[in-house]
Parts: structure tokens; C-alpha cells; sequence
């Protein structure tokens, strides 16, 4: 080949290699942005999926809120005067007795709670064949009690413990011959202990009733309590002993969403955008 004809040559060469070049940057960066783009979608696609495997809680934890109260009450007296045993009637009563208990289970079957109750706790005596007393207390009492049996559930537990009543008010009505001849009531009055301790015991079944026992070893009466009369100091109750017991339908009307404990303890769930599937084991 002439020599002049080479010459001509060079450049068409020149143009070849620079325009292959830049195909082949073209392909490359082409080629880089395809795979960005598709590591890009498959991280979005890992980030919008996913698995979790937990365990469900074997009882209901943290502390939780019931309401309720004693509802029918049934008191007895176990009455003395000067030794000798006093005559008195079994006093019922509805009104007013609730209360708000606070709660914590430590397992399915083992609980504790404690709370304050407002209860009309009282007695009815006879002196005599033409006297009767009604005497009662309003009291604001702070329970500590255990509960025992299917406290998660609430089909069915025992529980019992203490509990400390403020007397924060006391009402007395007088009848003679059947007829209602004198009534009072007093704030924090002296006639009865300000504290009054007590003991109870009961049961309790779903969806919240229950029935329980409470006693009050504590004498009902003050018996340094004094007034005068005509002039002349007299202490009514020195002679008087009194110890309470009654008997309640408890009840609760909120709160009482008892937590269930599922038979199978695990799970593994799958999540997929909005998609979600659950599997128990």
C-alpha cells in the first residue's frame, strides 16, 4: 500500500477507536447503573419483608385496675354486756359499699392485689324487750390480700388477707316499742375505734362475682367513750363488747377483662408490606 495512501489511513483509524471508546463507556455505565438499580430494589425488597418468632406472656403483667364492690352484706355480732350475752339481729344492707383494687400476677396462678374500699358495716341489738339500736360506721379500708387459682383467667381463685377501715362516720337510730325515736350521726366520731382491722377470705368466678368472709377481732365499741348526762360524765360502752363478722357478694363491673393464656406459647409471624401472616407452635 502507497505510503500516502497509510497516511490517509491514520485518521479514519483515529475516528474508529475514539467512537468504540465511547460505546463502551456508554455499555459500561449503563451496565453500573442496571446494577445499582438492582441492588437497589432487592434491598427495598428485603426491607419489606420480614420474619419474627416471639413468645406469648404466660399471664397478664404490669398492674391492672378493677372496680367493684361488696354489694349485698350480711353482718353478725357476736354481742356482750357486763359478760353476759346481748340479744341481736342479723343486719343486711346493699348500700354503700364499693371499691378499687389494684392488681399484680406474678404467674397464671399466683397473684396480689390492694386498693381502698368505702363499706356500711354496722350491727343491730336489744338491750330490752322494747329497745332496738341501729348502729353502723362508714368506713374507707386499704386491703393486702393473695390471690390463689386461675388468676389470669378469673374462672375460678381463692384469696384472702388483711385489711385497715378508717371509721369516718357513725349513725345511730333508736327504737322503742317498734317506733323510731331518736337519730344521729356523728364525723369521726368517738363512740367507735378510728381503726379497724379485720381478716377476710373468699372465692371469686368469672365474669367477677364472688363471695367473702371478713372479721373484725377489734371490740366495735369505744369503750372509754364519754358524754354527760344531766350533768354528770357517763361512759356508755364500758360494759359493751361487740366483735363483727359478715358475709358478701362481691362483684366487679370494669376492669375485669381478664388476660387468656393461649395453649401454644410461640409464634413466628410474616410480614410482608401490609401482608401478615401468624403461625402458632
Amino acid at each position: 500500500m502507497p505510503v500516502f495512501m497509510k497516511c490517509k489511513l491514520y485518521p479514519v483509524f483515529l475516528l474508529l477507536l475514539v467512537a468504540c471508546n465511547v460505546v463502551l463507556a456508554q455499555e459500561n455505565k449503563d451496565s453500573a447503573k442496571a446494577a445499582v438499580s438492582d441492588t437497589t430494589t432487592d434491598t427495598h425488597f428485603k426491607t419489606s419483608f420480614s420474619l419474627i418468632f416471639g413468645k406469648y406472656p404466660k399471664h397478664r403483667e404490669g398492674i391492672y385496675v378493677t372496680h367493684g364492690g361488696e354489694g349485698p352484706l350480711l353482718s353478725f355480732a357476736a354481742m356482750k354486756e357486763n359478760g353476759e350475752h346481748m340479744r341481736n339481729i342479723p343486719r343486711f344492707t346493699i348500700f354503700f359499699n364499693v371499691g378499687t383494687n389494684f392488681n399484680k400476677d406474678v404467674s397464671k396462678n399466683l397473684g396480689f392485689f390492694t386498693g381502698f374500699n368505702i363499706k356500711n358495716i354496722g350491727l343491730i341489738s336489744k338491750p330490752n324487750d322494747s329497745l332496738k339500736l341501729k348502729q353502723r360506721v362508714y368506713t374507707l379500708g386499704v386491703p393486702l390480700g393473695i390471690k390463689i387459682g386461675d388468676v389470669t383467667g378469673g374462672s375460678f381463685f381463692f384469696f384472702a388477707g388483711g385489711e385497715i377501715d378508717l371509721a369516718f362516720n357513725y349513725k345511730e337510730k333508736q327504737f322503742l316499742n317498734g317506733s323510731k325515736v331518736h337519730k344521729f350521726n356523728e364525723w369521726f366520731s368517738d363512740r367507735t375505734p378510728l381503726l379497724m382491722p379485720s381478716l377476710f377470705a373468699g372465692f371469686r368466678i368469672n365474669p367477677g362475682f364472688g363471695l367473702k368472709v371478713q372479721y373484725y377481732p377489734q371490740n366495735f365499741f369505744n369503750q372509754d367513750f364519754k358524754t354527760t348526762d344531766k350533768g354528770n360524765t357517763i361512759y356508755p360502752n364500758k360494759n359493751l363488747q361487740a366483735n363483727l363478722v359478715f358475709v358478701s357478694l362481691g362483684y366487679n363491673f370494669s376492669g375485669i377483662n381478664y388476660f387468656k393464656v393461649k395453649k401454644k406459647r410461640h409464634y413466628m409471624k410474616m410480614k410482608s408490606g401490609k401482608a401478615e401472616i401468624e403461625v402458632n407452635y
